[in-house]
Formats: structure tokens, sequence, C-alpha cells
């Protein structure tokens, strides 16, 4: 589910090419396997929709494989049209703002917790300076009937750690890598997360499998300490951490998807009912329900010098 202006790009698209959307340079793929737009502010994936997903659009033409690299802003109050396994906002921020939506990278900390900040008074960015930071692309390579891309900042972002991602996609799946690597002298404990809006036709009539019997943090119980009595049911409000590294499937009554997460051991089930942030519409919070990959308070890593972590998580239909 993403915006009229993104839609119509992706449209006018024909094999690869990069374009100007909401002032951020984006990739965008329109290929027979299927549909990927990533944001470089971020290295965001913004869409996913296999071959077998879409239709294009009444009346609209794919353009030419030289096509320029037009610009087209979020218009406001704009719409969004159904499609894809991601949902992003029709009102995204002006830069320096991130956009709400799709895949963002939150690196080197989860939430607000900074466990990695290395500002002295511990007031780093919500979730850290990667979701918003300028990302390059290095590689576009073709890989299993999809392809596969390779980013890093285009600034440094930690004395210590320099982060990589990944993209994979193709007809049947989309896989997102966080990859760390500590160049540092010294030990650093990180957390982070993939933190994943999947696009949902009502978030309050989801259910989560696999997380059943699994303990959790509620954070809007001031993080109580609980446990999952059965499968998870969303019926409102919910911002969870649960202690579990099992897979788990996303059913909205019309699309399941599993999503299988590597060295994550904690699964954080979020949406905020029926007060949303200020980007974002009550109605359409109602059509995402995000479904992360993380780390955690509960399940934080030590990086020592040399080491490498990767932080994974891999979106398949559930057949």
């Amino acid at each position: 589910m993403i915006p009229e202006t993104l839609r119509t790009l992706l449209d006018n698209t024909q094999g690869q090419r990069h374009a100007e959307w909401a002032g951020r340079d984006v990739w965008l793929a329109n290929e027979p396997w299927g549909e990927l737009a990533v944001s470089l502010q971020g290295a965001q994936v913004l869409h996913y929709a296999p071959a077998s997903d879409h239709a294009p659009a009444e009346g609209s033409s794919p353009a030419p494989d030289n096509a320029p690299a037009a610009g087209t802003a979020a218009a406001p109050g704009e719409t969004l049209v159904p499609g894809g396994w991601l949902w992003v906002t029709p009102t995204p921020q002006a830069l320096p703002g991130a956009i709400r939506g799709g895949i963002p990278l939150c690196w080197p900390w989860f939430a607000d917790e900074h466990t990695a900040d290395e500002s002295p008074d511990r007031s780093g960015p919500m979730h850290g300076p990667a979701r918003k930071a300028n990302w390059r692309l290095e590689a576009v390579d073709e890989h299993e009937d999809g392809v596969e891309l390779h980013l890093s900042p285009l600034e440094r972002l930690h004395s210590q750690l320099v982060p990589r991602a990944v993209v994979q996609a193709n007809a049947h799946r989309l896989h997102v890598e966080l990859i760390t690597e500590h160049l540092g002298e010294t030990p650093v404990k990180i957390t982070g997360a993939l933190h994943s809006y999947l696009a949902v036709e009502d978030a309050h009539a989801c259910r989560v499998e696999g997380l059943a019997g699994a303990r959790y943090l509620d954070k809007l119980k001031d993080f109580a300490d609980c446990e999952q009595q059965g499968e998870l049911g969303v019926r409102g409000s919910i911002d969870r951490i649960y202690h579990s590294n099992a897979e788990v499937v996303l059913d909205d009554e019309q699309r399941r998807l599993r999503i299988a997460r590597q060295n994550s051991d904690s699964v954080v089930v979020w949406n905020p009912g029926e007060a949303p942030p200020e980007d974002t519409a009550p109605a359409d919070a109602r059509r995402f329900l995000c479904v992360e990959s993380a780390n955690t308070r509960l399940d934080p890593v030590w990086l020592v010098p040399g080491a490498q972590h990767l932080l994974g998580t891999t979106l398949s239909r559930d057949t």
C-alpha cells in the first residue's frame, strides 16, 4: 500500500532506474519477477510486490528504458493505493525527516535505548542515525531471477562501527540484511531493528501466529513482563517486545505472510491504534502492522573489535 505518486513512478518504470520521490533519490525496479522501490535516504525499502501480486494500473503505460529520473513530490493529503507487501505514509516528512513506512533501519540502537549512542547526554535521535542518513548504492546484481542491492552510508555514523545493507528481492520473497562491522578497539553494545511496516486490510483484525507462550515486555504498561496466552490477536493499539526466535505468520484475513528472522531473539509488534503519530492519519494507521526483526534490551549484541553481526528478515507467502 503506497502513495499514488510512488505508484505512478513505478508504472512508468521499465526495468531499473533512479528517480526522485518526496525529495529523495529512490531506486526503482519494475521487472518480470516483480517490483521494488528503495530510498537512498536510510537505505529504506519502500515497496515490494512479486509479479503474482501486481496488476498495472488501468491506463498506465511503461516508460522507455532510458526514461529520465523524473522528480515527484508527495502531494499533501494524497491517497494510498493498494498493492505490495509494505505500507508507506502518503505524507512523508520533509527532509531531513525520515519516511514512515517500508522497512526503516534502526541502527545502532532500537527506539530510545541509545545503547551505542556516543553523545555525552544520550541525546541521539530516536532509532539511531542510520534511517535519516544518505546511503550510496554500491552494487546491483541479478540474483535468482531477482535482484540484490548492496548499500553503505555516505558518511561515518559511528566512530567504531560501520553498517552495510543488503536487499534481495525475487518473485517469491523479500530479504533484508543489516550488517554491522566493528573496526575499532573496544567492545560496543548495540541494539537495532528492521522496522517492517506490513500492509494489512485492517490491523485490528490481524492475527500473529507463532508467539504462543512467549514472554514479552508490554511498552503500553510500563514494560510489564507478561506471557502470551495463545496466538496473538490484534484488537487495538499494541507495542510489545516478544522474547522469541521463532518464525511468525501474519494473517490479516486477506493474506498470510511468513516472517523469518536471522540473529534476532526479539520480535517487536506495534500499531498505534487510535492515537497515531502526527504524520499518520487514523484511517491510514489501520492499514499497517509492524512485525519487526530486532535486537532489543532483551537480546543486545556485544561486538568485539574485528567482529561482525548480521540482523536479517525474510518475508514470504505462507502457503
